[in-house]
Formats: structure tokens, sequence, C-alpha cells
């Protein structure tokens, strides 16, 4: 294992607050100072998701982003393109069950990035522990407009998944501050904030209270 890849586990492990960038929110000229409020508000994770945006429109996003990162504990990582997460020097890429094999995609990525997969049962989320992936999404716990094809997989899969996965699992799907203390009482302890972040009158904030309310759930569990 390289030593950037073992710094970027290491920083994984860490990892409570999951956050996305998602154009279907964000304006292309709010990416950047979006992104520097959830980091200034303890967001672990930031992930590029730009859906239906061509390889080098997203590469040319992630670049712009990428200067952000520098000197933070943050994590970068780019939705669904991993030539645009090498190009762009990203910490890693996250993939869908339709994007192929873990391994297969570590052949796209430079040494040391990590990889993270989507999982809507038990089943899936152990094949792509058995993959290799870093990080498993578990997901959509709740409905979610970001995700309008996803059956939503209710609390009851988190520790099912749980009691078999032993990578970091991040719930996504729908978790907003409002619901958050039913997820982390349902076993979660990491955490994807999708339209709760990207739409509160203080990014900033409003990060800060999840994280602290997860980050402390987060270090008991």
């Amino acid at each position: 294992m390289s030593d950037l890849l073992l710094q970027r586990r290491i920083l994984l492990q860490k990892a409570r607050l999951y956050g996305i960038l998602d154009l279907g929110y964000v304006a292309e000229k709010r990416l950047v100072p979006v992104g520097q409020a959830m980091i200034a508000g303890g967001v672990d994770i930031i992930q590029l998701r730009a859906k239906g945006r061509s390889g080098a429109e997203v590469l040319a996003l992630a670049r712009l982003l990428q200067p952000i990162f520098r000197g933070t504990e943050t994590l970068f990582i780019v939705n669904d393109h991993p030539d645009a997460a090498r190009e762009a020097d990203a910490d890693g890429v996250h993939i869908g069950q339709e994007d192929g094999l873990v391994p297969d995609i570590r052949k796209l990525l430079a040494p040391g990035q990590l990889v993270g997969k989507s999982s809507h049962s038990v089943e899936q989320a152990v094949a792509a522990a058995g993959e290799g992936a870093d990080y498993i999404g578990v997901g959509p716990i709740y409905a979610t407009p970001t995700k309008p094809d996803y059956v939503p997989v209710g609390l009851g899969l988190i520790g099912k998944v749980a009691a078999q996965v032993t990578i970091p699992r991040f719930c996504i799907g729908g978790i907003k501050r409002e619901n958050l203390e039913e997820v982390l009482a349902a076993g979660a302890d990491r955490v994807v904030v999708v339209s709760g972040i990207l739409q509160a009158p203080d990014v900033t904030a409003y990060c800060r209270e999840l994280k602290s309310r997860v980050g402390v759930k987060g270090l008991l569990a």
C-alpha cells in the first residue's frame, strides 16, 4: 500500500460527515464558495456530482475545486468519472452499481486514490467490500429527489449492513438535520447530507451542527 493511500484511508476512517456538491442544487459559479463553506463547517468528505455533464466538463469543474482542499483534511471525491478524478488529482472517485467493478476502476486511477461504491442491499454492500472498495454508500434511506428512481431501503438496512461489512459505511438518501437522530439511532455512524446542506441559509453553521451530532455518535461507535 502506498503512503498516500494509507494517509487517505486514515482520513476516511475518521470521516463522519460527507457532503455532495450537486449541480442540481448549486450553480457552477457557486461551487467554490459553497465548497469552502462546507470545509469550514467541518465536512470530512466532499463529492462533486455533475450528472449529465461530459467527462471534459467534469474535469474542468474538478480542477476548479481541487485547490480549495489543499492544506485541509477534507477528502475530495469525484462522482462517476475516474478519468477526471485522476487528472484533477482528487482523492478518489465514487461509482454506482452500474459503473463496473472496483478493481477495474482502480486501473483508471492514479496509485493511492480511493474508490467508493453505492449499495442498495446487504448483498450489494458485501459484494462492494469484497471487490476492495474503500468505503460504501448505503441507501437511499429515505426518498430523495436526487435519486427519484430508487425505492428507499429504509432504516432497517443500516444495522444489517453494519453486521456484515467492516469498511466505512456512509448512509445516504434524504438525510437532513430533522431526521438525523433516527438515522443515528438505527446504527449509522457516518452520513451523507446533500440538499439539507446546499439549501441551508448558512451552510457553515448547518454543517457544524450536523458534525457535532454525528461526530459524537461516531466517536462512541
